[in-house]
């Protein structure tokens, strides 16, 4: 028999490709997540990784696996959310991701603004990873999720919610500190902070665009993997940055200096959900609507 634990394993194992980050996304140790996976292996009699040195690979039985297991999931979660929805005493709650450590006055209110509107339906919060907000909304464990882009998935609906626009951040004492406007031509001249690729997807997509626009070769000093990661290497003077001034607003950090830029450029957030083959549930559909009027 093949029990859910299993597929569970099995599915983080393929989604990172990583024995060790699976491990740490479904909350176990690596070894018995390793051993359970071997089971399955020997209960199918199919190799379902190539295991090389530094990476795994999903074999075509690999493959085809992680398709019908992502199915049973979703199947699961939807007869969970069907028999929550036919209890009459249950609100089933609309389940919203958050990733990127997005804390923008925007949300908040959006947040607060959909609580008015809608009392009776509670707000279930979930900070995450851009990839565990997308393999979540695949999943169908959350309804719909905020985040500044995840890896482009055909399954999954990016729709630009709000923007802000974007501000330099200086450490204090730097010679452009002092500016009330600068280019951005004029910051890119310097060794930049990045995000890190991996952890922050949709930002590190869209900043890079900037720095392709305005010129051909940025120097990058580093790379963070939270924004409080990334203002923190600005303050210390490892490097330069950027950020929305949505933030700036809201964090308030006296070690930095935030001056505006020349150009109108703006950083997306946006709201995203799983379109369905049949029509979306009614609060769903209300927050979406909701989500993208101006706030």
């Amino acid at each position: 028999m093949i029990e859910l634990r299993h597929l569970r394993y099995f599915v983080a194992a393929a989604e990172e490709l990583n024995f060790r980050r699976a491990a740490e996304r479904v909350h176990i140790d690596q070894t018995p997540l390793s051993r359970a996976i071997r089971d399955l292996e020997d209960r199918l009699g199919v190799r379902l990784f190539v295991r090389a040195p530094r990476r795994l690979h999903l074999t075509p039985a690999g493959l085809r696996l992680l398709k019908e297991a992502r199915e049973v999931f979703i199947r699961i979660e939807r007869a969970y959310r069907v028999v929550r929805e036919t209890d009459a005493r249950y609100r089933a709650p609309l389940r919203v991701g958050v990733a990127d450590g997005i804390a923008q006055p925007n949300l908040s209110e959006c947040f607060a603004k959909w609580r008015a509107l809608a009392p009776n339906i509670p707000l279930d919060i979930a900070e995450m990873r851009a990839v565990e907000l997308l393999a979540a909304l695949r999943r169908e464990e959350i309804d719909v999720g905020f985040s500044f882009g995840v890896p482009d998935d055909e399954a999954i609906v990016p729709d630009a919610a709000w923007s802000y626009p974007l501000v330099a951040l200086l450490p204090p004492g730097h010679e452009l500190a002092t500016r009330d406007v600068l280019s951005i031509s004029e910051l890119l001249a310097f060794p930049m902070i990045a995000s890190h690729p991996g952890r922050l997807p949709g930002l590190r997509r869209q900043m890079d665009t900037v720095r392709q626009r305005y010129t051909a070769s940025p120097v990058i000093a580093g790379e963070a993997r939270t924004l409080a990661g990334y203002i923190t290497r600005v303050a210390a003077g490892l490097g330069v940055g950027v950020a929305d001034a949505g933030h700036m607003e809201t964090l308030r950090r006296t070690d930095v200096v935030a001056v505006a830029l020349a150009e109108d450029i703006h950083v997306i957030t946006y709201v995203l959900h799983k379109p369905q083959s049949h029509e979306l549930h009614d609060a769903l559909q209300r927050f979406l609507a909701h989500a993208k009027r101006p706030h």
